[in-house]
């Protein structure tokens, strides 16, 4: 018979293992992603991560038994939110984990991105310089909701799918650094192909709000202006 000791300790490390098991897929991984920029629908995260409904539902409620979610009811409509920062803390410890760990993440994106110009990510440290200098034109192409939750402070909120009609907003004279929700997030990715095209000078910021954050620089919460 095990001691009350070993009993302990595997009861606390099966705890642990709730949380391994919760985040055990992609799937819930990309949700965790999301929610990360705010709150979202069932509906919205389904279709920013690509899914059916039912599956959708069926992942947040394996990361809501593991409390890493909370949702809540109004009228017709579940809204899930994470359920306190340290979760989204997590996961991008557990990205930089994988980023330093597997070689194969770093094959992955350098195939994605090969040939496309613009970008070579623009660092943190140039994008303070040049907002200081009035150089730049900070662009963020997330949803209208995503900008609300929190931005980069004197960002322009231009959604992807509002870009091409929206162009005139954006001046030719100054460079234009485009960001989304971090390094994996392609619409970023896809408004600098756009842009360029229309001769525009741009480039890709890898960060998203939640590494802003975690490196301790402000952060603006509100609507577009």
């Amino acid at each position: 018979m095990a001691s009350p000791n070993r009993r302990y300790k595997t009861a606390i490390y099966e705890q642990f293992a709730r949380i391994g098991k919760a985040i055990s897929n992609p799937s819930r991984l990309e949700l965790l992603d999301l929610l990360c920029q705010g709150p979202r629908t069932v509906e919205v995260l389904a279709k920013e991560a690509g899914l059916g409904l039912a599956n959708t539902s069926q992942h947040l409620k394996a990361l809501r038994e593991a409390r890493l979610v909370q949702s809540e009811r109004t009228g017709l409509y579940v809204t899930y939110r994470l359920a306190d920062k340290h979760v989204c803390d997590f996961f991008r410890s557990l990205r930089l984990l994988a980023e330093t760990r597997l070689a194969e993440i770093r094959d992955i994106t350098s195939q994605f991105l090969e040939g496309r110009q613009g970008m070579d990510a623009v660092s943190r440290e140039q994008l303070v310089a040049k907002v200081r200098g009035g150089e730049v034109t900070v662009l963020d192409v997330r949803p209208p909701e995503e900008f609300e939750a929190g931005h980069l402070p004197k960002a322009l909120s231009i959604p992807l799918n509002e870009l091409e009609r929206r162009l005139s907003e954006l001046p030719h004279d100054r460079e234009i650094v485009a960001y989304c929700r971090g390094p994996y997030c392609v619409l970023a990715v896809e408004a600098i192909e756009m842009l360029r095209k229309r001769g525009f000078t741009a480039f890709r910021l890898e960060d998203g709000v939640p590494d802003w954050q975690a490196r301790g620089l402000p952060v603006a919460v509100g609507e577009a202006r």
